[in-house]
């Protein structure tokens, strides 16, 4: 079974991505596992300046998933391009390098420095609040999206992913602007926002009130908006959102995924990404299926 996939012209040995926020730099789950086994890992969002995150309590459970206000925190870019890239290439896997920001000039100094390191790909995550327009997150405004993109494509040499929010009316706008502002992929989707509340401090349980939601309550919503976006653009998809186990990355590819992203399970199984990997190889020996990315777009719906 031929388990490599391509997107925007990048070769992964396997579909499954290690989402970012939830692996690190691959440090913890190296010690557990060959690297080599994962098709690519999406690195812990990264800033321009080091950022310390959040105050606790900035993560908590909920029924089917959790919701985190970790708040980036990150070594920054520079550090990154230093220590954690040589540690990277030691294995086989691609790195695709997250990036968060605060303003345009933010988006576009880290595309051209890390578009001259040496990572395959580029993941924008366009979920963070625009300082420069009342706080409103990039990804919610089809417009924004347009000229964000079409601003750092200018900068970045190397494929750019555009990470797009689900907290949006209709995320099939949001797509095409991507799209039309030149994104070469899109990743979808990022969290949910959503809160929790104690009852007996009657007070939020995230310091931030608010956090995002991810996890297999998500999943639903995330199937949903990609099988939407596959219908809509051209471009490759990497879905993500509440995939467990091979089941839901076989309904991911059906929905229109080229590849997938394994976030939240990391959590409760630091051996998700290669079982997730077994699975989806098992699903496809037994329904005779030679090439995983014949499984992309394939829902029937009459």
């Amino acid at each position: 079974m031929n388990m490599k996939v391509k997107i925007a012209g990048v070769e992964l040995n396997n579909p499954i991505i290690a989402a970012s926020g939830t692996f690190g730099f691959g440090h913890e789950y190296g010690e557990l596992y060959d690297l080599n086994e994962v098709g690519a890992i999406s690195v812990k969002g990264l800033t321009k300046a080091p950022r310390a995150g959040n105050p606790p309590p900035r993560i908590t459970e909920t029924p089917g998933g959790v919701l985190n206000s970790v708040g980036l925190q990150n070594p920054g870019v520079d550090a990154f391009i230093e220590k954690e890239i040589p540690f990277l290439r030691q294995y086989s896997c691609k790195i695709i390098a997250n990036m968060a920001g605060s303003t345009f000039e933010d988006y576009c100094e880290m595309a051209e420095k890390l578009s001259a390191v040496d990572v395959d790909m580029l993941e924008m995550n366009i979920s963070c609040p625009n300082v420069k327009a009342g706080g409103a997150a990039f990804g919610t405004n089809p417009d924004t999206v347009f000229e964000i993109t079409k601003t750092v494509r200018k900068y970045a040499k190397l494929p750019l992913i555009v990470k797009l929010s689900p907290n949006v009316s209709d995320i099939t706008e949001t797509a095409k602007a991507a799209e039309a502002g030149g994104a070469d992929a899109l990743s979808l989707i990022n969290t949910l926002t959503g809160m929790a509340i104690d009852i007996k401090t009657k007070r939020p349980i995230l310091a931030n009130v608010i956090g995002g939601l991810s996890g297999p309550c998500v999943k639903p919503v995330a199937l949903r908006m990609v099988h939407q976006v596959y219908n809509s653009v051209n471009l490759p998809i990497i879905g993500m959102g509440g995939i467990s186990n091979g089941t839901d990355a076989v309904e991911f590819f059906l929905a229109g995924s080229a590849a997938v992203q394994v976030g939240t399970a990391n959590f409760t199984d630091p051996y998700a990404c290669v079982r997730i990997r077994d699975e989806l190889k098992e699903y496809m020996k037994a329904e005779n299926i030679a090439n995983v990315s014949d499984l992309t777009g394939q829902l029937i719906v009459d």
